[in-house]
């Protein structure tokens, strides 16, 4: 999963960036409300965070804008406005959820997954493929049973692909999805985590190679 922190506060947006990432969420940050759309235009997001007194285009604009296109990320207000009318108003400009400042970051990031799963055609709360279970909530991954400590990279990674429901993965779209905006597609990160995960989930190998092509959760293994 990958979320846009839009937050003009720099200590409270790195700190909600630094605490997704420790849940293996990867997330970029902007400031303004210009930023945020520059971003949302070049890269492929599934939840943004939103506050909505920033500068430049201000977020209630954001919210609106966003909301009159076909396909876009899902929206959470995160906002110090906590009146009943300010999240009425907030969600009638198509916000999807509305939390207010100050929060409790288990929270946020399960309203986060929340929103995440909804954008994934309802895919249910664990994900499950040859004999491994992953649950995004918990952050625990099992395979027959065992469970199998994983890095956040590399959470993020086999939700990706569990995600894709046997589909294949390009390694370019996993390091959209699983990396933030300074990943650098030309490193071999995708196949160094890769080549870790493959070996801490153990046999039979449940992650296939299709060359020149990306990756797939092979559901016959198990």
């Amino acid at each position: 999963m990958r979320v846009l922190v839009v937050e003009d506060e720099p200590y409270l947006a790195e700190a909600v960036r630094a605490g997704l990432v420790l849940a293996a969420i990867a997330a970029d940050v902007v400031g303004d409300g210009d930023a945020a759309l520059a971003a949302i235009d070049v890269n492929s997001y599934d939840v943004i965070v939103l506050d909505r007194d920033i500068p430049g285009t201000h977020g209630d604009e954001v919210c609106r804008i966003l909301s009159a296109r076909p396909e876009r990320p899902a929206i959470l207000m995160l906002t110090a406005a906590r009146r009943m009318n300010d999240k009425v108003g907030g969600l009638e400009l198509g916000a999807d959820d509305y939390l207010t400042k100050p929060f409790d970051f288990p929270e946020l990031t399960a309203r986060i997954r929340a929103l995440g799963r909804r954008i994934f055609t309802a895919h249910p709360p664990q994900l499950t493929a040859g004999g491994v279970t992953l649950d995004p909530f918990r952050h625990e991954v099992f395979r027959d049973g065992r469970f199998v400590r994983l890095g956040r990279k590399e959470f993020a990674v086999l939700e990706v692909l569990l995600r894709a429901r046997g589909g294949v993965v390009s390694a370019e779209t996993l390091l959209e999805k699983a990396w933030d905006e300074n990943a650098n597609p030309f490193t071999n990160s995708v196949k160094a985590t890769m080549s870790t995960l493959r070996r801490k989930l153990g046999e039979p190998w449940l992650i296939r190679t299709e060359a020149g092509v990306g990756y797939a959760i092979d559901n016959a293994a198990g």
